[in-house]
């Protein structure tokens, strides 16, 4: 491990656990949602089960595990502390397991319960409002400097954009369309600025500063170029600004069309990022291809396919006219994406924080187990063979509504199985804690 990482930072094992654990069951929701409804939940982006299933994925697994590894990495990246972890993650957590809940809630309720939608935009600016100020002032003042620091910041003030906007669509939806009569601003402007910023400026934004320390760090590769990890996310901030600025004041089909190359710019440099990573994967040290390595890769060909995906709907328009298009790019994100590279950065993390924890016990008797005895590697490529089949069968439903139930079962097959993995580490943590406890009481016992 690099020296400059403040281990002794860490929060206790409890603040980052409560979102790791819980992030997977909001994916077996997912996956039942899909399975029960069909073929038809993935009929169009504007579709409620489509909306639901979204924020199951985004504000359900993504945000919670995010928020979890914000909380451990930043202390141990930084060397700046959170302000009292536990008691942010005891307030945090609950208010936005609440949140979305309420959200996927109200959008499967359609118009019977709207007053949904306002109570899910309070719940969303408490908890991620103090998550970020929490967060946000921990790195502002911490005195370490570097890329990662700085897209960190960047990626917070992603979330901040992301949850602004979020708070204007729930108002519009819950007062039924006022907000638009009061700004002029149309719901699908909102919803793709709501979206762009949440995928772009927030969750792509935290994994470039995740793994311009992790993937040399855990996949032995050489570091991200300077000039790319300087300015690839700055690129990236400035492509959502000048995007955003389109959207909401471009009317004309000059502006439109514009907007649209914008976006084109600001998928290639996904696409760059992409390839810059799989080039320093291909030179990595040891040839050993672990699951973190898979779920990387997996992520980053899928982050390539997104731009070839687009490139398909610009030269295709009547393709870009059909209403399954942006689902099919919806998956690809969600799924193809950050699911992936969540899932490689938890196997990563997860074993690793326990190990540290149980390094720092008192008078050990017995060695803690090792990293790869936490969870064994058969079980993780296992569940990386499920997340591909997953994958696989999301994007033939979204061609072939046919498969949409057969998708379901595949997603609650993965997302099961990474939970039943990370328990299995979280057993042989609590395990050998009680085993350390007893046998230190029987010494203790005995002088």
């Amino acid at each position: 491990m690099r020296a400059n990482l403040s281990f002794e930072q860490a929060p206790p094992i409890s603040v980052p656990f409560r979102f790791f654990l819980l992030a997977p069951l909001f994916g077996v929701a997912a996956g039942l949602l899909l399975a029960v409804q069909g073929g038809e939940a993935l009929a169009s982006r504007w579709n409620p089960s489509v909306l639901a299933l979204t924020h199951l994925f985004s504000v359900g697994f993504m945000l919670q595990a995010m928020c979890g590894a914000l909380l451990q990495f930043v202390p141990v990246a930084t060397g700046s502390n959170v302000w009292r972890p536990a008691l942010l993650a005891n307030v945090v957590h609950p208010l936005l397991v609440l949140a979305a809940m309420t959200l996927v809630t109200a959008f499967l309720a359609a118009q019977s319960w709207l007053w949904l939608f306002p109570l899910a935009g309070l719940l969303f600016a408490l908890g991620l409002g103090l998550f970020i100020a929490a967060v946000g002032m921990a790195l502002l003042k911490t005195p370490a400097t570097g890329v990662t620091v700085r897209t960190l910041r960047l990626s917070l003030f992603g979330l901040a954009m992301t949850l602004l906007f979020g708070l204007l669509l729930v108002s519009m939806l819950g007062w039924q369309g006022r907000f638009i009569e009061l700004t002029g601003w149309s719901l699908p402007r909102l919803v793709n600025a709501h979206a762009a910023w949440g995928l772009g400026g927030w969750a792509l934004l935290l994994v470039m500063a995740v793994s311009y320390m992790v993937v040399p760090m855990f996949l032995l590769t050489p570091a991200y170029p300077a000039q790319v990890s300087r300015w690839l996310p700055l690129a990236l901030l400035a492509v959502l600004l000048v995007w955003s600025g389109l959207q909401f004041f471009g009317k004309s089909l000059t502006l439109d069309g514009l907007a649209k190359g914008i976006t084109l710019l600001g998928l290639t440099l996904a696409a760059a990022y992409a390839l810059v990573t799989l080039w320093l994967q291909k030179n990595r040290r040891r040839r050993i291809v672990d699951p973190t390595f898979l779920f990387w890769r997996s992520a980053m060909l899928a982050l390539l396919a997104i731009l070839l995906s687009w490139l398909a709907l610009l030269v295709l328009p009547d393709l870009a006219r059909h209403p399954r298009s942006l689902v099919w790019l919806g998956a690809l994100a969600l799924h193809g994406v950050f699911v992936s590279v969540i899932s490689g950065m938890l196997y990563k993390i997860v074993p690793f924080m326990i190990w540290l924890h149980l390094q720092k016990l008192e008078h050990l008797r017995t060695l803690p187990p090792n990293m790869k005895q936490m969870i064994p590697e058969r079980m993780m490529r296992g569940q990386w063979a499920a997340y591909l089949l997953a994958l696989a069968l999301l994007l033939l439903a979204v061609v072939r509504p046919a498969f949409a139930t057969a998708a379901g079962w595949a997603l609650v097959l993965s997302f099961a199985w990474l939970e039943w993995n990370l328990l299995r580490a979280l057993r042989l943590y609590v395990d050998f804690r009680r085993e350390h406890a007893a046998a230190h009481a029987v010494v203790h016992s005995s002088n």
